[in-house]
């Protein structure tokens, strides 16, 4: 899921104030919290308290484990503006014009592809299959209410746009329109997919694609495995 501050039922017409909207998945953050805060208890025990090798493990243990931690819960965001999607994942940020990409699709997982044909997930948009079977009942139920004559639009349920940009791309920005209701970060996608069309062909969202390894994480982490290999390796 999105983070509150971050989500919005729609997007304005492209313009400054939409710059830097930052997407990240609350739940993955929470959890990379927690198992930060039990390695750190588990090994801070470790080196006061271990003998011999131990504390020399715990140190290895938590140079390989941290990194990773943080790689997959903490790092994971989709940052959007008017002219591009940068995407910071595990291992990677991958900075994408819009006029450079060719499809951003939903499935068992959020993905972007390109126009070599290059396809990069979002780990910061996890799909939720829950939400989706949530979101469903809830549109069934909306629907009935509707056939009964019920203003479900008033009903404490503020109208989704997701249906609004499969039928009109660009003219969702408007808000205008009752669409069916969606997941929290289809609802994103939907989002994403209207944002595309609009600027694809805008001279500023022009450019190459570009990929940078985050060495921050790696290094870290491939210190603290070859560190530790080496303790266990020597019994």
């Amino acid at each position: 899921m999105t983070s509150p501050e971050h989500q919005s039922p729609g997007l304005p017409e492209p313009s400054s104030q939409h710059r830097d909207r930052i997407h990240r998945s609350a739940p993955g953050i929470a959890g990379g919290v927690l198992l930060l805060a039990v390695a750190g208890w588990l090994g801070v025990d470790a080196v006061t308290a271990g003998e011999g090798r131990a504390p020399w493990l715990a140190l290895a243990a938590l140079l390989l484990v941290v990194p990773l931690v943080v790689a997959f819960t903490v790092r994971p965001a989709v940052f959007v503006d008017d002219d591009r999607l940068r995407v910071r994942n595990p291992f990677r940020v991958i900075v994408l014009p819009w006029g450079r990409i060719a499809d951003l699709r939903s499935g068992y997982s959020n993905e972007v592809l390109t126009e070599a044909g290059t396809k990069y997930q979002l780990w910061a948009l996890p799909v939720s299959l829950r939400a989706r079977k949530r979101a469903a009942r809830q549109e069934m139920r909306a629907t009935g209410e509707r056939a009964q004559g019920v203003d479900v639009g008033r009903a404490g349920r503020p109208p989704s746009t997701g249906g609004a940009f499969r039928r009109g791309g660009a003219s969702a920005f408007s808000g205008g329109g009752d669409g069916p209701l969606r997941a929290p970060n289809d609802r994103v996608m939907d989002e994403l997919r209207g944002l595309h069309e609009a600027r694809r062909g805008v001279e500023s969202a022009q450019g190459e694609v570009s990929v940078r390894w985050a060495y921050e994480v790696l290094v870290p982490a491939a210190a603290g495995a070859v560190l530790l290999g080496v303790l266990l390796g020597l019994g």
